[in-house]
């Protein structure tokens, strides 16, 4: 039963450890690199097989847990890691994989909306999720970025789900929680390993549909994973923004992130992560203390609003003076 195995995150941590143990000892990551782009910060290839082992040790946590997830997410998860491996490992069309997330995206947004009276909102949930889906593989260019992000994430799912009473659910999100902090073990700088398409188009999806799950179960309001994910959101959401302003081909490889600037301004990996991470912990702290306190929720949102806007006008004008260009 599901009351007597608040051991499972445990596996997934166990699991995703010794697996990716297991796979940067061994020679076959070296045929799945991640070379040195327009977009990267590293200037060596890295393998990126570390999705495999995160999502291994998840997915084996989660065949413990009774109930466990619902099938569609099951079957999207897998057709989500299965075009991102073949991505990874040969390259997949932009078109393909955008159906895919679109198709997946849709129909978790489907199954969790259809029996509601907001049922008429599943495109705009499996954009949403989409989006999330995207950005979340947008951000994933600097050691401990991603990995730290689904950390803080999905340990604040699962304490709201924990708090409303759903030990299940909770339990699944401690789990990725769990995998995740495995893998920072190999990401954190200097990376060993990276998630590639597989870790970080899966996590995406789970944190959007997770979120969309948590909302239709009444466990916390919309604005509680856009808070919770809000490091990720904010910069992948405002460098779009800013690009299609400037005139920028969105779809080409770039590092205007926020958090690509801050390693070029010298802060470097190390110092990056840490900086996010310390951001990630007060979004969640922010989440739950809302959660139990929904009076104050505007006073600490105004907060947090006020916060990104100083932060991304100090890294705006960093940028600009060291460039000599406008933010």
């Amino acid at each position: 039963m599901v009351s007597s195995a608040h051991w499972v995150p445990l596996v997934a941590f166990s699991t995703t450890l010794v697996l990716l143990w297991w796979l940067v000892r061994g020679r076959i990551v070296w045929k799945v690199l991640d070379h040195p782009n327009e977009r990267s910060l590293h200037l060596h290839p890295v393998p990126r097989v570390g999705g495999i082992g995160l999502l291994a040790g998840i997915s084996f946590a989660w065949t413990l847990l009774t109930p466990g997830t619902g099938m569609v997410v099951w079957v999207c998860l897998l057709l989500l890691c299965l075009v991102s491996c073949l991505d990874d490992a040969r390259g997949v069309s932009i078109l393909l994989r955008l159906f895919v997330h679109l198709v997946a995206a849709t129909a978790v947004s489907y199954q969790a909306l259809w029996d509601t009276s907001a049922w008429w909102t599943t495109p705009i949930a499996a954009l949403a999720i989409c989006w999330m889906i995207n950005l979340y593989n947008f951000m994933d260019g600097s050691d401990g970025l991603a990995g730290g992000m689904a950390m803080f994430g999905f340990f604040a799912y699962g304490v709201a789900s924990w708090i409303a009473g759903n030990t299940g659910f909770a339990l699944l999100n401690f789990s990725i929680c769990a995998a995740a902090m495995a893998f920072l073990i190999f990401n954190f700088h200097p990376a060993k390993v990276f998630l590639g398409d597989a870790g970080s188009i899966p996590l995406g999806y789970l944190a959007g549909a997770f979120g969309l799950t948590g909302y239709t179960k009444g466990y916390w309001s919309l604005w509680f994973p856009v808070l919770v994910f809000s490091p990720f959101v904010v910069d992948a959401t405002l460098t779009l923004v800013r690009r299609l302003f400037c005139g920028h081909r969105i779809w080409h490889a770039h590092r205007d992130h926020y958090y690509q600037r801050l390693v070029q301004l010298g802060w470097g990996h190390r110092n990056t992560a840490l900086a996010e991470y310390l951001l990630m912990a007060i979004c969640v702290v922010a989440g739950l203390v809302i959660l139990r306190f929904p009076s104050i929720t505007l006073v600490v949102s105004t907060l947090l609003l006020c916060s990104y806007a100083v932060l991304i006008i100090a890294i705006s004008s960093a940028w600009s003076r060291a460039r000599g260009a406008k933010p």
